[in-house]
């Protein structure tokens, strides 16, 4: 059995590839999780393994691979499932993964369901889908990738073999993100920069090229710097929450549009499902930009004690290098490492459902009172 895209999709994950190449040396087993950061490859990985499974005992083996390897996929019997908002909706997955794994394969000996995102599926759907993980047909697979584990059901995580994707190589990392449209124009101390703030994910350093990644490390950027001259009076702070604030009015537009097309395409959804969906992935994508700012921040602090340490060579943000060394040789390192926890402390909290103004306001307060 030919396994190049597996090989090629796992190439930076070791154990991943190990795991899925035993897999399919034994036999697959009827359900995976595929758990680890967003951007590590899980999707290309899955699609690579499912192509492997489909082409065991099909007719034309290189045939059933090769178009179940093209996105989107015309083999009948690969069924991708990704959320268009916020969640999967309660029905496709009943309909596209429950009721369709009932039915034997259309061509070969075996069906794949691969469920995107799958902390998005509601606790109602889990449960649904608990049953065909308990008892699925024979040749039925599942792969279900998620990149937030903890949003799943124990009893979904319990019955699924777990295949660990860890954090790319920032080196890595800044090599795919070079060829990609965004670092189009890009200097290479930018991409550099993005590839280390990223943490291993690339859909977040390309998000970092971006205009709305740009616009936010600068309004980062401003905000320490006005923290420092202790000029808050302005409230600096707002400027990230209405960054967050309009990241998520483009994603409530853009899923409300999504969801528009499928509705005219057939799949019913009620006008509350719809708009529902919209807001749910607009306030998703809003609490994603905030809390990237928020991230961004306590990098740069840590980026101020690094060089104020004489530690340059870890610096992440590389390309405002002149903007760090001048800002460093005014702080205390010592400063910059505890305000770092603050940030983190304050990005912990907002989960409690605090007032994020008030807990910005706070946060930058304090940082300007010690520093």
């Amino acid at each position: 059995m030919s396994a190049a895209a597996l090989a090629e999709a796992t190439e930076h994950q070791g154990r991943a590839r190990v795991a899925l190449t035993a897999g399919l040396a034994h036999g697959p087993s009827h359900a995976y999780l595929f758990r680890g950061p967003r951007g590590s490859g899980k999707r290309a990985a899955a699609r690579a393994f499912a192509a492997e499974i489909l082409a065991d005992g099909a007719d034309d083996p290189d045939d059933a691979r090769r178009r179940a390897l093209l996105d989107p996929s015309p083999h009948p019997d690969l069924v991708w499932l990704a959320p268009r908002g916020a969640q999967h909706m309660v029905d496709e997955v009943r309909e596209r993964v429950i009721r369709a794994s009932v039915y034997r394969p259309f061509e070969g000996e075996h069906r794949v369901f691969v469920v995107e995102a799958a902390e998005a599926m509601r606790d109602e759907s889990q449960n649904a889908l608990l049953k065909t993980l308990e008892e699925p047909p024979p040749f039925v697979h599942l792969i279900l990738l998620t990149s937030e584990p903890d949003g799943l059901l124990e009893t979904i995580a319990s019955r699924c073999q777990p295949v660990d994707f860890a954090p790319l190589p920032a080196e890595v990392v800044e090599a795919q993100l070079a060829a990609t449209p965004e670092a189009a124009g890009a200097a290479s101390e930018e991409i550099a920069a993005a590839a280390r703030l990223a943490a291993g994910d690339l859909e977040r350093a390309r998000l970092l090229l971006s205009p709305t990644g740009r616009e936010l490390r600068g309004e980062v950027e401003a905000t320490i710097a006005a923290t420092l001259a202790d000029e808050l009076s302005t409230a600096p702070w707002r400027r990230l929450l209405e960054r967050a604030t309009k990241a998520g009015e483009e994603a409530e537009g853009a899923a409300r549009e999504a969801l528009e097309e499928d509705s005219q395409a057939g799949i019913k959804r009620t006008a509350k499902d719809l708009t529902d969906g919209a807001k749910r992935a607009g306030r998703r994508r809003r609490t994603e930009i905030l809390d990237l700012g928020l991230e961004l921040t306590a990098l740069w602090l840590r980026d101020l004690a690094a060089l104020a340490a004489d530690a340059e060579e870890v610096v992440f943000d590389r390309d405002r290098l002149d903007v760090l060394r001048a800002q460093a040789a005014k702080v205390d390192p010592t400063w910059a490492r505890a305000g770092a926890g603050a940030v983190q402390d304050t990005r912990r909290g907002l989960d409690l459902n605090v007032s994020e103004e008030l807990a910005l306001e706070a946060l930058f307060y304090r940082l300007a009172r010690t520093a």
